[in-house]
Order: C-alpha cells, then sequence, then structure tokens
C-alpha cells in the first residue's frame, strides 16, 4: 500500500469495558492502516473485538485508549453538532437489515435524507438513483414484509449511502443470507466500490466472503490483531496458529483416518498453487520425470481477489531418491509443499 492514501488508520487502539470481574479488553493495541477505496475484510470468530472496533469509526464505541484517524483527521474528540455531520459521510448494513417494518421501501430510504434536512426535490432525486443503483425501482412502494432477505439487504445497502457516504460498514452483512444472494449482494458491494470509490469494510467470520471481494484483511482474535495484510498472502500462506486454524475449519481439508492409513501418513502431500501455476500439469510432469507415481486424494481451486490458489493433497510413492527428486520439483513449481499428514 506504498503511495496509497489511508481512508482510515487505528493507532495503538484499545477500547475497555467494565465488567464485575474486572476489565474486558475488547480491543487490545491494535495499530491497522485502511487505504482509500479499498474493501476490507476484518475476521475472526465472535467475541475477537472485530466489531467493537468497526463501531470506533462512527464513535458508536470510543477509543479508551490510542486514536482513530479518518480522511487524516483524528475523530476521538468530536461531539455534537460536530459528530452528526461526521456521521453523515458513513454508512452502516446490518445483519439483520435494521428496516422499518412501517416504512415502505422508497421510505426507508428517505430517513437519512429527511434527518439531514435535505429538499424534497433531492430527496425524491436520489432515492430514484439509489433504487434502480439497487435493483429495486419496481419496490419503491413495497413494504419490508414482502421483500426477500437479498431485497431487504439491498434497501439496506440503497439507505446506507443515501448522503453520499464515502465510508461503508459491513456488519456481518451476508451472513442471514443463502449462498446465491450472499454472492449477489457481494457483486453488487464490488460495483458500488468501483462505480463511486467507497472505502468498504466487512466484518465477517466467513472467510469466503473476504475472498471474494476483500483485497486486504486482519484477522483478529481475543482483541489483537494477529495477521494482516493482502487477502491471497495470508489466506495461501498463512503465519499465525491462529490464522492457519481458522482457514484449515473452512478449507474442511481433513483425510479420512483409513484413507491415511491407506496411503501412509509420509506420503502424503499438501499441495498450494498460485496464480498460473493453479492450471498447469505439474503433478503429471513429476510423475513422467521422475518415476513416480502420484494419486489425488482431495483438492480445489479457490479464486482469491479474482486470481486462482490450488489446494491439493496428493500421496506419491515410488523409489525414495525419485520421491524426492519429485517432491523438490514441486516445490519449485509451486507456492508451498507440505509433508506428512500430520503438518496437515
Amino acid at each position: 500500500m506504498i503511495g496509497m492514501k489511508y481512508m482510515i488508520r487505528f493507532e495503538n487502539l484499545s477500547v475497555s469495558f467494565a465488567q464485575k470481574t474486572g476489565q474486558l479488553h475488547a480491543v487490545n493495541n491494535v495499530s491497522l492502516n485502511i487505504g482509500k477505496g479499498q474493501i476490507y475484510g476484518l475476521v475472526g470468530a465472535s467475541g475477537a473485538g472485530k466489531s467493537t472496533l468497526l463501531r470506533t469509526i462512527n464513535l458508536l464505541e470510543r477509543p479508551t485508549s490510542g486514536k482513530v484517524f479518518v480522511n487524516g483527521n483524528l475523530i476521538n474528540g468530536l461531539k455534537g453538532e460536530e459528530l452528526r455531520k461526521y456521521r453523515r459521510n458513513i454508512g452502516i448494513i446490518f445483519q439483520h437489515f435494521n428496516l422499518a417494518s412501517s416504512k415502505t421501501v422508497r421510505e426507508n430510504v428517505e430517513f437519512p435524507l429527511k434527518a439531514a434536512n435535505v429538499p424534497k426535490v433531492q430527496i425524491r432525486q436520489r432515492v430514484e438513483e439509489l433504487l434502480e443503483l439497487v435493483g429495486l425501482s419496481d419496490k419503491s412502494e413495497v413494504y419490508p414484509s414482502k421483500l426477500s432477505g437479498g431485497q431487504k439487504q439491498r434497501v439496506g445497502i440503497a439507505r446506507a449511502l443515501a448522503n453520499n457516504a464515502s465510508i461503508l460498514l459491513c456488519d456481518e452483512a451476508t451472513s442471514a443470507l443463502d449462498p446465491e444472494t450472499t454472492t449477489s449482494i457481494l457483486n453488487l458491494l464490488e460495483d458500488i466500490n468501483k462505480k463511486y470509490g467507497i472505502t468498504i469494510i466487512i466484518i465477517t467470520h466467513e472467510l469466503d466472503v473476504v475472498k471474494a471481494i476483500c483485497t486486504e484483511m486482519a484477522v483478529m482474535n481475543s482483541g489483537h490483531v494477529v495477521e494482516q495484510g493482502r487477502v491471497i498472502d495470508i489466506i495461501s500462506n498463512p503465519q499465525d496458529p491462529f490464522t492457519k486454524k481458522l482457514i484449515s475449519h473452512t478449507e474442511n481439508f481433513n483425510l479420512p483416518e483409513y484413507v491415511v492409513k491407506q496411503f501412509g501418513s509420509d506420503s502424503i502431500l499438501r499441495i498450494t498453487y498460485l496464480g498460473a501455476d493453479a492450471t498447469n500439469p505439474v503433478l503429471s510432469e513429476a510423475s513422467k520425470a521422475y518415476d513416480v507415481n502420484i494419486s489425488i486424494l482431495h483438492g480445489k481451486i479457490d479464486y482469491i481477489s479474482h486470481t486462482p490458489v490450488g489446494t491439493l493433497i496428493v500421496s506419491i510413492k515410488g523409489d525414495q531418491e525419485d520421491v524426492q527428486k519429485a517432491i523438490d520439483y514441486i516445490k519449485n513449481k509451486t507456492l508451498r509443499v507440505e509433508v506428512g499428514a500430520n503438518e496437515l
């Protein structure tokens, strides 16, 4: 991110809450930079602190210590009218939509515009633009109870963008949706990001969401950021033990015990490919060159930030010297090779 202007910067940020048993450190000394116009993912299990960190951006949670900068400005001390004006620049979409059931789609989207005292003519024009953007022009007079989950979230997105927000906060915005609807919502968010350059921060426990549209990410555990960087780097080559565990649970690459016994633990490799290597015939070439037999036991190709990343679990058998040469060949042609079932 060298040369990129940061939209959001956290400097040694901590948020603590008093409890009967003592202080709960929800966010603990976090330093993080989010570039302007990025789609950034915050990942972690429930209770990791990611929602608390997100809420410091609009000061729904105030830092106990440390600093939050937005577009170069320190926001910690904002209050009153200054804070209300600042918050108009930030849209939020929620897991459970948070729509007013007694208001139509149009009225839900109008609400933040009316609160900002925007003239009626401008409100009408803006609502029409937003409903067209999210594909709901024909639903303007419909009540939320008549909408699908995906349509409700589209209303939420339109409402969040109403005041021309430059930051969009998404708090588990797709976790209540089915996979197909999730994909359509993520595609919409990506289109909005490209069209308007809006900085989008996505909180999720679903790595597939981050893989689909985020360029950079941070992994949180117990209030700490344990790993941060490009999504493709972290997913394909995680460094922190918690991140490795999180990714392994998502991938579900555990081999049944009978398969490990059948092929032998020491013969099993886990191979990670990146980019063009994910579609190259590396195993076929190794098998021909070194007289080894390679059996594919498990595998898939993911597309992370639109770049293919392949994972294969294979068994390799043959003369010990040929096997080692084949493994060395595969290592030179791929991103990473882990040897032995216990390493998977």
